[in-house]
């Protein structure tokens, strides 16, 4: 729940960064709020803009939400959904997470779908098992496929602590996410993006993605300034 209007200066920093590196070796996206998704998408001519949440219904008496048909109308080309703040502070559970990315397809969105492990639950031995089934119950397979769902691994105990996994976590994680993908469509399942989200900075951006099956970053706190945004792209892929 961050970015005022006063944000758009920050988009309009890091699109100019972008204009001023035409060798950069990989595609941004923001995901600002909701309030500022139609300035956003004004402002930058040179990344992608996205919503960090959705409804699932086309319309209706659902006051406050925000449909996908929405969002196309705004012109932003993506949805983030399952965010585990989604999950943890308003319940929602991996059925409507699916719903939700269904309602992305329809309108032609991409739907970035994330999954990660709470604490305890590592500590349990349960990552692996906690995100098979995220992926199993979140990701619709009729629907999807490498061009309109991306997944982000975001360890829950990693956003915004500081902490951060250790590569060999982070390979055997992607790994076994890269498995049940291909488990579950076959070709596309080679070739659909598997972010890494939770503390990555300029710093370990070079080393994470480096590592096998990680094609990008979800970033969060790091978002905020073009500056450290940048920074990441810098370190990983000028």
């Amino acid at each position: 729940m961050n970015g005022l209007k006063a944000a758009l200066s920050e988009i309009e920093l890091l699109n100019d960064k972008i204009a001023n590196n035409p060798n950069m070796k990989c595609e941004m996206m923001i995901c600002p709020p909701a309030t500022i998704l139609g300035a956003a998408v004004a402002t930058a001519t040179k990344l992608e803009i996205g919503a960090q949440d959705c409804h699932a219904a086309f319309s209706g008496a659902h006051t406050g939400d925000i449909s996908t048909e929405m969002l196309t109308d705004l012109g932003v080309t993506a949805v983030i959904l399952g965010h585990s703040e989604r999950r943890a502070d308003h319940g929602e559970t991996s059925a409507q997470v699916m719903e939700k990315a269904e309602a992305a397809h329809r309108a032609g969105l991409v739907a970035i779908i994330c999954v990660g492990e709470t604490e305890a639950e590592r500590k349990a031995g349960q990552a692996l098992n906690v995100v098979s089934g995220q992926i199993a119950d979140s990701i619709p397979i009729d629907c999807s496929h490498a061009d309109n769902v991306v997944v982000a691994y975001e360890p829950v105990w990693a956003i915004g602590t500081g902490l951060v996994p250790s590569v060999e976590d982070v390979a055997e994680m992607h790994a076994h996410i890269r498995d049940l993908l291909k488990g579950m469509f076959e070709n596309d399942g080679e070739t659909i993006s598997i972010l890494y989200g939770g503390s990555v900075k300029g710093s370990n951006a070079a080393e994470l993605m480096s590592v096998a099956n990680v094609n990008g970053a979800l970033v969060g706190g790091a978002s905020l300034k073009a500056d450290d945004f940048f920074g990441i792209v810098e370190a990983a892929y000028l």
